[in-house]
């Protein structure tokens, strides 16, 4: 058993989610399966289906502040101090120099970089006109810098680049600080602006990966034998992490514990998944939790809607939890579309409430399950009651061959 001062706890969300800004709403949201999927059109590409986040933008600073930063900064500004309420903490209740800000990323730059060609097109592209603003926000950290500005931290910040494992690897990264002693509290999460860039819609529908539907709630199909693709989505997660002496002492409210985490590579394919190694990185954090396959009754999957991608997720748990009648197997995706580097946090904050309620959130869209597909305890359609949930398993893996899992447990206390 580790010390308390070794084991790291989760004490406040705060999220901006494609279907909702508040935990509770977007938990009881997930539990009916209510999808806010919805049409955008996007320069040179047209229409596809996306996951918009509306929220309050100016609750903690002004418009003239968001216009000069990034849609991410935005994102996560608003997170981080939903985050610190959430947790019951006046900002200045941890030393600003003993805070970290972790924040996850699957891509960044890309929307500023295509808004700035654009803008130049009507000035016959003479880069004289190029915003100065364009270095700051461009460069990777520019998120979580945008967050220590808000709240005046002084302590580390930076960006973990991990594709869309990204929001999983920040929370890792965020528990190896507290528990090196570096910093007494981590802000730790991921963040997408994604359906700001054309590139992107373009680049997976040259892949044959971008997911369609007339209903733009019924794109995103995980596990489904007609399932044709990602749906984009923009949105933000971010925890309050503190080690749990810390958390005892000022008597928070704690959501879970994380127990286990593995990270490893592919190290075959640029795109392609490899579920081999997805099932090495789960063994591995549940040999980090000290945990038998059995012990997880929930586990939460990346699975995006795409062919390969889910098959091969699906080979990697039946590998491992094909024994295990106690393990229910759900997704999130489907519900809010694939939040890139913010995926893996806002699913499993999504989770979180399990604890609670032991209630169990659907997999919609599955009108014909897909036989490479088949997982014993596969919630679909509706929420499934459990007596007792305590241990989640959540999933996260991206392009160029990075997987990542995280375990939180309930804290019995």
């Amino acid at each position: 058993m580790l010390a308390d001062n070794q084991r790291v706890v989760i004490t406040g969300v705060g999220l901006v989610a494609p279907n909702d800004s508040d935990l509770s709403d977007y938990r009881e949201k997930l539990l009916r399966g209510h999808s806010e999927i919805q049409r955008i059109d996007l320069r040179y590409f047209g229409s596809a289906p996306a996951g918009i986040c509306t929220f309050e933008e100016t609750r903690y600073r002004k418009k003239k502040e968001n216009k000069k930063g990034t849609r991410a900064g935005c994102i996560g500004v608003y997170c981080a101090h939903e985050a610190l309420r959430d947790a019951g903490l006046a900002d200045d209740f941890y030393r600003k120099d003993r805070t970290g800000v972790y924040i996850g990323l699957t891509e960044h730059g890309t929307v500023e970089t295509e808004n700035e060609i654009y803008n130049i097109k009507g000035y016959d592209y003479d880069v004289s006109y190029w915003t100065h603003h364009h270095n700051p926000r461009t460069v990777l950290n520019n998120p979580a810098g945008e967050i220590t500005m808000s709240l005046g931290i002084t302590g580390p910040h930076y960006s973990i680049g991990a594709a869309c494992a990204a929001g999983n690897a920040s929370l890792i990264q965020g528990l190896q600080m507290l528990r090196l002693g570096d910093v007494d509290m981590a802000i730790a999460g991921g963040i997408s602006e994604s359906t700001g860039s054309f590139g992107i819609f373009a680049s997976f529908k040259a892949q044959g990966a971008l997911g369609e539907a007339d209903d733009p709630t019924r794109a995103c199909r995980p596990f489904d034998i007609n399932r044709n693709g990602i749906v984009v989505s923009e949105g933000g997660c971010l925890y309050i992490l503190e080690t749990l002496d810390k958390a005892g002492a000022r008597g928070a409210d704690i959501y879970g514990e994380i127990v286990g985490y593995g990270m490893d590579s592919d190290a075959k394919d640029l795109v392609l998944p490899f579920g081999e190694r997805q099932a090495e990185c789960m063994q591995i954090a549940l040999d980090r939790a000290g945990l038998e396959p059995d012990d997880v009754d929930i586990i939460s999957t990346h699975a995006t809607g795409t062919r390969q991608g889910d098959t091969e997720e699906c080979k990697a748990i039946r590998s491992l939890f094909g024994g295990s009648s106690n393990t229910y197997i759900k997704n999130t995706k489907s519900i809010i579309g694939h939040a890139m580097g913010a995926a893996g946090v806002l699913e499993l904050a999504g989770n979180l409430g399990s604890f609670k309620d032991d209630l169990i959130h659907p997999t919609i869209n599955v009108d014909e399950l897909d036989p490479s597909c088949q997982l014993d305890n596969l919630v679909l359609d509706k929420a499934v009651k459990r007596e007792n949930i305590t241990t989640i398993l959540n999933n996260s893996f991206g392009m160029v061959g990075i997987n990542s899992t995280v375990i939180v447990q309930k804290y019995p206390g």
